[in-house]
């Protein structure tokens, strides 16, 4: 867990770091934001929202002391976390390969399963938000963590808008698909890694 010492902005500054790295999440609203606008796709901030707060909820009351006596548990997770960035991974790229141009294989659904699986929900729940015990000292920082999530969230809707924008005549939105299927395979990798090192 955090330090209890950590103020506020420090923990803004952290979780602003985090929620902006590219991820399973970042790039569906990208993708979304390329195919349809940020305004049309604007309510997928609502489902990364609520699949943060609700993965990080879990984490901490019902995972957490599961993670703490059974290390298989949590490489179970992570085989499941892999699995899934890799089938939304076909999805879109089939989606791109069908030659679609809108944003249809980025839904409310899609998000929120996607964000409570995001490894990200790991470092907010067991490193950067105070202890469990907190209390009401928990607070501000969950607000802060929902500002955040929303503002970097929607940052992300208005790169891909803007990407496809600038790019739009030189390339086609199905490719912007298969980039994003091709990111998140990557990144299903690099999550995988660590349980397939040799000791």
């Amino acid at each position: 867990m955090v330090d209890g010492n950590m103020d506020l902005l420090t923990f803004v500054l952290s979780t602003a770091a985090l929620l902006a790295t590219p991820g399973p999440t970042n790039t569906l609203l990208a993708t979304a934001g390329a195919s349809r606008g940020a305004r049309a796709s604007a309510h997928l901030l609502l489902a990364e929202l609520a699949g943060y707060l609700l993965a990080i909820l879990l984490l901490r009351v019902v995972l957490g002391p599961v993670l703490a006596t059974a290390p298989l548990v949590g490489h179970a997770l992570r085989v499941v976390v892999v699995l899934y960035l890799l089938h939304l991974a076909t999805s879109l790229w089939r989606h791109g390969g069908a030659g679609h141009s809108d944003a249809a294989a980025v839904t409310l659904r899609r998000v929120f399963i996607t964000t409570l699986f995001n490894p990200k929900a790991i470092i907010f729940a067991f490193t950067l938000l105070p202890a469990p015990g907190a209390g009401i000292e928990l607070l501000p920082f969950a607000v802060a963590l929902g500002c955040s999530t929303i503002m970097i969230g929607g940052g992300w809707l208005v790169l891909g808008a803007t990407l496809r924008r600038g790019l739009g005549q030189v390339m086609p939105a199905t490719l912007g698909y298969r980039c994003s299927a091709a990111a998140l395979a990557l990144l299903a990798c690099v999550i995988l890694a660590p349980a397939l090192a040799v000791p």
